[in-house]
């Protein structure tokens, strides 16, 4: 690496000496308590502008400028789709690099490259050559990470990278970079403290992606996104593509664990099945961002076939490691954990809820101060028992709060101190045919334990074809 002289004299030996002793646990301490993060803290840790990651990639010789990229941003979906993309490339032969956050259980989750965690001596390494840096500008967390991100894929020699954007897009850290293409899923309310209160606004924020002349796929738009959306491109020059508009999804069902969806262009009657291993409903609509996406990368000449993206979608959670999206851990009761957590999130969550077959819904809620709380209980339903909860961050409404305002809505249970004591509570309260949600926060469903887990399952079933379905999520949370 390459830093500037002026700021690596800046260090003092005594300091350097005494980061040079760090492990990757005390190195991983230093970077959450020494850094602003946002996941923790919220809207105190965030900065706009992009000064301070020009400034650190400037100094690590720019790296983003050695590989290609997809830049993908949205209020919802973009973890999915940019974990489907990643899984696609993947299998056409590419070296592919992918960054995401936040983290459910990992740090090293926001860093892969052919779905291959950043070695924890890297981050250790890293860390220790960029602390000149840190003294000298302060970043956030988040900028250190991307500028880890963005070296370790250098370092790697990766062939293309997807890189999700953190929040919005136009000052988003990840924004220096000049992509293939440019992904925006969709549009809803979500962080307005920082993006705006309408969508409108928020979208404005979103399209600050579009690039000069570089092709952007949409999955969604409304009346009030769409004109964002068209003048952003026109402004650019970027060739602008809807992808509702390409393809339909013309029918759907879930097997055993996978969504089976049935896609018809606009421009033939020819069906395609697609058999995805994320089994959320909502991934319909990812799944057109997807094709789409891959149909505007083949135009530009990425070999990318039709059983390319047959056989990574089948198997997006294996090869690049995604988790948390109805994630069903157990089949009787039916357990699921997954991170939706805003107004659109949830409408989608509850949607899936109604189409899957059980008796009685048990709720496990947790949510951060800064979402809209109250919009949020406002479309869930009276009917299901609830268990109030927190993650253990500071940015993490109290449970009793939550409770309180639940019952303004109609909306009863009781409180726990954890989500595992919650989810216990809820699995032991459940007849076999019921259905267990924890959703709200992404941090609450990385706090599901393996004890927790391992206390649900007991000894019972282990062995049997419902333990080997769930395997790859019992893996990751065990």
């Amino acid at each position: 690496m390459a830093f500037y002289l002026p700021i690596l004299l800046c260090l003092s030996l005594a300091n350097l000496s005494t980061f040079v002793q760090m492990n990757y646990d005390e190195t991983l301490s230093f970077l959450f308590n020494r850094l602003p993060m946002f996941s923790r803290t919220g809207a105190d840790a965030y900065k706009a502008g992009l000064d301070n990651i020009v400034n650190l990639s400037r100094a690590l010789d720019n790296p983003h400028h050695s590989f290609k990229t997809i830049h993908v941003a949205g209020t919802n979906g973009k973890g999915s789709v940019s974990h489907m993309l990643a899984a696609i490339l993947q299998q056409a032969g590419y070296k592919t690099g992918l960054y995401t956050s936040p983290h459910l259980k990992d740090f090293r989750e926001r860093i892969k490259v052919d779905g291959e965690m950043v070695s924890r001596d890297y981050v250790v390494a890293f860390t220790r050559e960029i602390t000149p840096l840190i003294d000298e500008l302060n970043p956030s967390f988040f900028e250190i990470t991307v500028a880890m991100a963005f070296s370790h894929f250098a370092k790697e020699k990766v062939d293309i990278a997807v890189i999700e954007t953190g929040l919005g897009g136009r000052l988003d850290s990840t924004n220096i970079i000049t992509p293939e293409l440019s992904v925006i899923t969709n549009i809803g309310f979500d962080h307005m403290n920082l993006l705006g209160n309408t969508l409108t606004a928020i979208a404005g924020e979103k399209a600050g992606i579009i690039k000069q002349e570089v092709p952007v796929v949409i999955g969604e738009a409304t009346a009030e996104t769409l004109p964002v959306f068209q003048a952003k491109a026109r402004e650019m020059n970027a060739p602008l593509f809807f992808a509702n508009e390409t393809r339909e999804v013309v029918n759907y069902t879930i097997e055993r664990n996978t969504l089976v969806a049935t896609v018809k262009p606009a421009s033939s009657n020819h069906k395609e099945i697609y058999q995805l291993d994320l089994p959320g409903i909502y991934q319909t609509k990812n799944l057109l961002t997807v094709l789409e996406s891959c149909t505007q990368l083949q135009e530009k000449g990425w070999n990318i076939s039709e059983e390319h993206m047959h056989e990574a979608l089948k198997h997006t959670k294996q090869l690049t490691g995604l988790h948390g999206r109805w994630e069903l851990i157990r089949f009787q009761p039916q357990i699921v954990l997954d991170v939706a957590h805003n107004v659109d999130g949830i409408t989608q969550l509850l949607q899936q809820v109604k189409e899957t077959p059980h008796e009685k819904l048990h709720i496990v809620l947790g949510m951060v101060k800064d979402k809209d709380v109250k919009a949020v209980l406002q479309l869930l339903p009276a009917s299901a028992n609830y268990y109030f909860t927190k993650a253990q961050i500071p940015r993490a409404l109290p449970e009793d709060e939550l409770q309180q305002l639940a019952a303004e809505t109609g909306l009863q249970g009781k409180c726990f101190s954890t989500v595992d004591f919650a989810l216990i509570s809820a699995a032991k309260k459940a007849g076999k045919n019921d259905l267990v949600i924890v959703c709200g926060s992404v941090f609450l469903v990385g706090e599901v334990s393996n004890a927790a887990i391992k206390e649900i399952w007991g000894k019972e079933d282990a062995g049997g074809w419902q333990y080997a379905e769930l395997l790859s999520g019992l893996d990751f949370f065990i």
